[in-house]
């Protein structure tokens, strides 16, 4: 079966409240305004989430929370998880042993340089995620685990200044 799998580093985040721990930190102007027109793009080209895990930080909760209303996902369930906090590949592979099988496309949000490492893991070539960036990928597997212990293809990277 095959899969498509939205990796997305989340939006750009404040370091102005320096009495915040780095897990409660919330976007700033710029991320506000990015995580809505990367929900947009991702809508535009059909890469709509059937399922969506994501760290459980503040600015991750915020780039959900401006970009699932332009997905058409304003009521959409989120595994929230600090497992998936300054993580990366090993972590995405521990979650999905928990994804219904029958979802095709999956958003996992999260950080680096977790994020960078997953997509160049997956791809096998250099994947620099910035802020706000998604690396759309497809692979193959009858479920999500087998699917993650594979090769995949990188297909697209968007990046919210590009749009």
């Amino acid at each position: 079966m095959q899969r498509r799998l939205v990796l997305m580093r989340h939006a750009k985040s404040s370091w102005k409240q320096g009495n915040l721990s780095d897990h409660e930190r919330p976007l700033n102007g710029r991320g506000r305004g990015d995580a809505p027109r990367m929900g947009h793009e991702l809508a535009a080209r059909g890469w709509v989430p059937g399922l969506v895990a994501s760290s459980d930080s503040q600015r991750t909760r915020e780039t959900w929370a401006r970009m699932c209303e332009p997905l058409g996902l304003p009521d959409q369930d989120v595994l929230w998880s600090n497992d998936l906090y300054l993580a990366g590949l090993r972590a995405i592979r521990r979650h999905a042993l928990d994804w219904d099988g029958s979802t095709t496309t999956a958003l996992v949000l999260g950080h680096n340089p977790g994020w960078s490492d997953a997509a160049s893991a997956l791809s096998g070539r250099p994947v620099d995620m910035t802020t706000g960036n998604c690396a759309l990928l497809v692979g193959a597997g009858a479920t999500w685990t087998e699917a993650l212990l594979r090769p995949w293809e990188l297909v697209g990277l968007l990046r919210p200044r590009e749009l």
